[in-house]
C-alpha cells in the first residue's frame, strides 16, 4: 500500500520522509479483510491461522489481549467460519453489567424472582442456543458467580432465577479478557477449574505496537470509511504524518487509532488528511512529541525469557530447565510464552 500503489512498510516510510506524499492505495487489506480484520503482518496472520483451525470445531476459545486489540472481531470471525454461522452470535460484556444484575442477564429470571422482576426474561445463554456465546471481559465475573458459569459450560444446563426448572442451551463459548487470569487464580480471584475450562484453545491478539506494519493499512481503511460517511474526498496523507502514526505506541491499540483517524477526517477540509496532535498538552505543558515507542516491561520480560530459553536450548521443564531458572511453574512459563508470542524456532 502507499505511493503509486506500492506496498510501503516502515523502511520505505523512512526513505520517503520529507519526500512525496502518500496517495490513495489500491484496495488491499490482507487475508482477514473478509472477516472485518485488517492487516498483513506475520503476527496477525498467525492469529488468523489459529482462528481458521479452531472455528470448525465446537471447542471453547479464550481470546487474550490488551484493550482495543479487536478481541470481539476475532470472536465474530470464529463464529462466521463455524457451522453455527447462521445462528445467533450473542455478545455480553461482563464488565459493563453491574455485578448484582449479571446473573439475571446471563441466566434469565422468572416474574417475581426479585424486586422489579415484573415479567419473565430470557437470559443470554438461552438466546445463544444453537449459536455462539461471547463473554467479553470474563475476568470481571464475580467469584460467587463463577461456579454457576462453570456448571453451564460443563453441562450446558442452567436454571433461571426464581425457577426450579432446568433449561438446556446448545451454544459454543468464546470468551475474552485483558486480564492475567493465571495471576488471578494464584490470588484466589478466579476459580482454577473455570480457568482450565476456558483455556481450551487460547488465542493471543497482538497489540498494535507489535504489528506496526499494519498501521498504514488500518489508517487508509479508517480514512476511507469516515471520509465516505462524511462525504469528503481525502486522497493524500503526508509521508511524515504516516511515519509519525507508525512510530506512535498507540496504548489504546486499534480502537485509539480508529478514533484518532475519525477526528482527523472531521478536521480535514481538502484532499490531504489533516493530522492533529496525537497528545494534547495538559496544564500548559509543552506538546509531547511523537517519538518511537519506548521499551516496555513486556519487551524486557520477553527478552529475558528468550535469553533463558536459548541458554537451556529451549528445555522448559526439569531441574535445569527455563522454568526452574526463571523460578516459575512450567504452566506459567508456557502461558507467558503464548502471551508474548514466543515460539521455538524451526530447525
Amino acid at each position: 500500500m502507499g505511493a503509486t500503489g506500492r506496498a510501503i512498510d516502515q523502511r520505505q516510510m523512512a526513505e520517503t520522509a520529507g519526500g512525496a506524499d502518500i496517495g490513495l492505495p489500491p484496495v488491499k487489506a490482507g487475508p482477514g479483510c473478509n472477516l472485518g480484520i485488517i492487516g498483513e503482518s506475520a503476527r496477525l496472520k498467525r492469529v488468523l491461522k489459529q482462528v481458521r483451525i479452531v472455528a470448525p470445531t465446537d471447542s471453547t476459545v479464550i481470546v487474550l489481549g490488551e484493550t482495543g486489540t479487536g478481541k470481539e472481531l476475532i470472536a465474530r470471525a470464529i463464529h462466521n467460519l463455524s457451522s453455527r454461522r447462521d445462528q445467533p452470535f450473542v455478545s455480553t460484556n461482563c464488565s459493563s453489567i453491574p455485578a448484582g444484575l449479571l446473573e439475571s442477564e446471563l441466566f434469565g429470571h422468572e416474574k417475581g424472582a426479585f424486586t422489579g422482576a415484573v415479567s419473565r426474561e430470557i437470559g443470554r445463554f438461552e438466546l445463544a442456543d444453537g449459536g455462539t456465546m461471547f463473554l467479553d471481559e470474563v475476568g470481571d465475573i464475580p467469584l460467587e458467580l463463577q461456579s454457576k458459569l462453570l456448571r453451564v459450560l460443563q453441562e450446558q444446563e442452567f436454571q433461571r432465577l426464581g425457577s426450579p426448572r432446568t433449561v438446556s442451551a446448545n451454544f459454543r463459548l468464546v470468551a475474552a479478557t485483558n486480564r492475567d487470569l493465571t495471576q488471578m487464580v494464584e490470588k484466589g480471584l478466579f476459580r482454577s477449574d473455570l480457568y482450565y475450562r476456558l483455556h481450551v484453545f487460547p488465542i493471543e491478539t497482538p497489540s498494535l505496537r507489535e504489528r506496526q506494519e499494519d498501521i498504514p493499512l488500518l489508517v487508509w481503511h479508517f480514512v476511507k470509511k469516515y471520509a465516505q460517511n462524511m462525504s469528503k474526498n481525502i486522497e493524500v496523507i503526508r509521508s511524515e504524518d504516516m511515519e509519525a502514526l507508525i512510530r506512535y505506541s498507540w496504548p489504546g491499540n486499534v480502537r485509539e487509532l480508529q478514533n484518532f483517524i475519525e477526528r482527523s477526517v472531521i478536521l480535514t477540509e481538502d484532499s490531504v488528511l489533516h493530522r492533529p496532535s496525537i497528545a494534547e498538552p495538559k496544564n500548559g505543558q509543552k506538546q509531547r512529541a511523537v517519538t518511537p515507542a519506548v521499551r516496555t516491561l513486556a519487551d524486557a520480560e520477553r527478552e529475558h525469557i528468550l535469553n533463558t530459553l536459548r541458554e537451556t536450548d529451549w528445555v522448559i521443564g526439569g531441574s535445569d530447565g527455563a522454568a526452574a531458572r526463571l523460578a516459575v511453574r512450567r504452566t506459567t512459563l508456557l502461558y507467558k510464552m503464548r502471551r508474548l508470542g514466543i515460539f521455538r524456532p524451526e530447525n
